[in-house]
């Protein structure tokens, strides 16, 4: 039996703030007729597959990138590609290293050689702009090194109208934000590994996630300024994590989440001419988290 056609709208599909904010939820017309508009931005989410100790799930890094990602993206008129959920080598001094178990990652070259494909493939298709947003910290240089080559590739020079940005996440906590999440004072970025930012985090975007009951209070990790090869086990915590994740709660993740989130929002649109939108009432948000670990989609986040 056949079906009446859709009666047409002035609107592109994909550009309404009720169109879904994931690429992978759009069919393949509706994402043609956005990109045709000349001013698609796209936002590729970047994590890992790596251990962040007994409290906190593998993929804790794409999960984030993509929550973050979502919710900019909402702000933007974006779109979210699928994230990258393997990242480059997990190292001893930022993330506990690549010898702990559930850490399985990807070696330099097959971080660019993705990145080259992706940036090229989206470029190529009319996309005008891709923001990566990193939440892995050892992928930033091969993230990079990726972009460079696929702009070289399609012959993008400085005069380009076309762009890649490339960030991540934390580099957009303000002090304010830093001096209330860490009252007694920020042990700094190298060790912030399934530590209270981490944590706070998924505390406020899908605590059912989280194990509080398994978090292990420790002194924060005491590394050499300099990498052996092989590593030395013995010099990662027995937990996996860097620094504990003592005092973490679900009031502090909403405060970077949001923070970061707004801050991130007004300079990716403050650098593409976009326009930044209210942000969208809690209740609204997608499943970021599912859809990062591979839950259906359609379902909603618990609002702590």
């Amino acid at each position: 039996m056949s079906t009446p056609l859709a009666t047409a709208t002035t609107t592109p599909p994909g550009t309404d703030s009720t169109a879904p904010v994931r690429l992978a939820h759009l069919d393949a017309h509706a994402y043609r007729d956005w990109i045709a508009s000349g001013q698609a931005t796209v936002i590729i989410p970047a994590g890992a597959f790596e251990q962040h100790g007994p409290h906190l799930p593998l993929g804790t890094d794409a999960i984030l990138s993509t929550a973050i990602a979502e919710a900019v993206a909402a702000r933007i008129g974006a779109k979210v590609a699928e994230p990258l959920s393997y990242g480059y080598k997990s190292q001893q001094k930022s993330g506990g290293g690549n010898h702990l178990a559930g850490t399985i990652s990807l070696d330099a070259a097959a971080v660019i050689a993705t990145t080259r494909c992706l940036v090229t493939g989206f470029l190529a298709q009319g996309v005008r702009h891709i923001v990566i947003l990193n939440g892995h910290y050892e992928n930033y240089q091969f993230l990079y090194e990726g972009v460079d080559l696929a702009l070289r590739d399609l012959g993008l020079g400085s005069d380009a109208e076309r762009s890649v940005l490339l960030l991540s996440y934390w580099d957009f906590v303000s002090e304010q934000t830093l001096a209330t999440v860490y009252p007694a004072g920020f042990p700094g970025w190298d060790i912030e590994h399934g530590g209270v930012l981490e944590t706070s985090l998924m505390l406020h975007l899908n605590p059912g996630m989280v194990d509080m009951g398994r978090a292990v209070s420790h002194p924060p990790a005491i590394l050499p300024r300099f990498d052996r090869l092989p590593v030395v086990a013995a010099r990662t915590p027995a937990t996996g994590c860097l620094s504990a994740p003592d005092g973490s709660d679900a009031q502090k993740g909403r405060l970077l989440f949001e923070q970061v989130v707004a801050d991130l929002a007004a300079d990716v649109a403050a650098e593409l001419g976009a326009d930044v939108r209210p942000a969208a009432a809690p209740a609204g948000r997608e499943s970021v988290a599912h859809a990062a670990a591979g839950t259906p989609s359609g379902q909603f986040l618990p609002t702590p």
